[in-house]
């Protein structure tokens, strides 16, 4: 490692033998301080040394030196603690998320920045950063990305909390903002979904001995079984052979599959319809499996995504992406057409009631009741009179307004003079 002293060797600038960048240090305050000057030149990394000394003594004299643990510090430590905490609890690609999230945008923002900095008016102009378009893509991160990168961002200042490190967490939410609206999630419309399996039927019969006749099975049965049974792709991807067995008598039309479950949610069980067990059934004959074999040992992302582009279903109409998962989604909106009971839904798929009606259920027609909405209390014309009350052309049902008036009424000639007694 190369050195070189500035300022009477009260700053020292090294570089190190994998780093074509100068680096300078100093004592100061009981304590080192170090930074990089981010240039390969020795003239310039000394007058970058200099500044950076003098700026030091100066918030010094004045107290400005905070002695205090960075952004960077809590990042390690929360790392080191995350993993092993959630050890088995956790999806591993969930815990990787998190490390990407901080090495990709956290760390380069907030990295060398003391704890006490990271206030709200800091994570806000860390959000506006984030979005401006990229300079190579032109790309800006989705609502949820940036959604993703606050919890992160949350969860390691938390950590410093812990720690002591700092009295309290800054306000992570977005000034600005109102509400947003609550958007369903995309699905296939029941003339929709018969488009897509009907095009990926006559696509299989077309390649009838041909090398690409097996995938294309596949991916047929693939969409029938995901929209049968309501199983998220995940969990698809888990599921094995030994994991389903048939409910029912065989060639009856009430035989449905019963299927355990496992996936983010731990282990459940789900019951699918009668139109899930054929496609089973072709999967079973056509690939002879062990019981340990995955139903689904590809990944059909790829060729979902093909299938949607041919049949023009990769957008619903309120510009929605669809994806594996809408085949969840469709069979859950599916079910509730049919009248199905919301509670017994989330059981079956594994999540809540209140997650069905705030993303299914408000967009689905039949979740309301006309009868119960258009409420309508019929009585009488002279009833409403003698008690004084209003009538209105609504309650008539095509009677004469004029005509009910004249009857509730009486006429001027009849009607007592005022001030008289009668």
């Amino acid at each position: 490692m190369t050195s070189h002293s500035v300022l009477g060797d009260k700053v020292r600038i090294y570089r190190r033998t994998n780093s074509s960048s100068w680096q300078c240090s100093t004592y100061l305050e009981g304590r080192e301080w170090r930074v990089s000057t981010k240039t390969d030149s020795l003239a310039l990394a000394k007058e970058f040394a200099e500044d950076w000394y003098l700026e030091l003594r100066g918030k010094s004299r004045v107290g400005q030196l905070k002695m205090e643990r960075t952004f960077s510090d809590a990042a390690k430590q929360f790392a080191k603690e995350y993993v092993p905490l959630t050890n088995g609890e956790r999806n591993p690609k969930y815990v990787k998320d998190h490390e990407a999230r901080l090495e990709n945008h956290l760390l380069p923002f907030f990295g060398t920045t003391g704890l006490s900095g990271v206030t709200a008016g800091k994570v806000q102009e860390f959000r506006v950063m984030r979005l401006q378009p990229h300079p190579v893509t032109g790309k800006v991160p989705t609502r949820s990305t940036l959604h993703h990168e606050t919890v992160t961002l949350r969860q390691v200042m938390k950590t410093a909390l812990r720690h002591g490190w700092i009295s309290h967490l800054p306000d992570f939410s977005a000034p600005y903002k109102a509400s947003g609206k609550i958007s369903h999630r995309a699905w296939f419309s029941p003339e929709e979904y018969k488009k897509l399996y009907t095009y990926t039927r006559e696509r299989t019969k077309s390649a009838k001995g041909l090398p690409w006749e097996h995938p294309l099975e596949q991916m047929h049965d693939y969409i029938l079984f995901m929209a049968n049974t309501g199983l998220r792709p995940d969990e698809a991807n888990r599921l094995e052979y030994r994991d389903v067995t048939f409910e029912g008598k065989a060639g009856s039309d009430d035989r449905i599959l019963l299927i355990e479950v496992r996936g983010k949610r731990g282990v459940g069980y789900c019951k699918s319809t009668a139109g899930a067990v054929h496609p089973f059934e072709r999967l079973v004959t056509r690939n002879t499996p062990k019981p340990t074999d995955q139903i689904f040992p590809q990944d059909h992302k790829k060729q979902f995504n093909r299938v949607l582009a041919d049949c023009d279903l990769k957008f619903d109409r309120d510009g929605n992406r669809r994806s594996a998962y809408s085949l969840r989604h469709t069979y859950i909106c599916l079910r509730l057409l049919e009248g199905a009971d919301i509670y017994q839904i989330a059981k079956n798929c594994r999540t809540s009631v209140e997650m069905i009606e705030k993303h299914y259920a408000v967009h689905l027609k039949n979740t309301l009741n006309a009868k119960a909405i258009n409420v309508r209390r019929v009585r009488s014309v002279a009833g409403k009179a003698s008690k004084g009350g209003d009538i209105s052309p609504a309650s008539m049902d095509g009677t004469d307004e004029r005509a009910s008036v004249r009857k509730v009424w009486p006429s001027r000639k009849n009607s007592p003079r005022a001030g008289s007694s009668g």
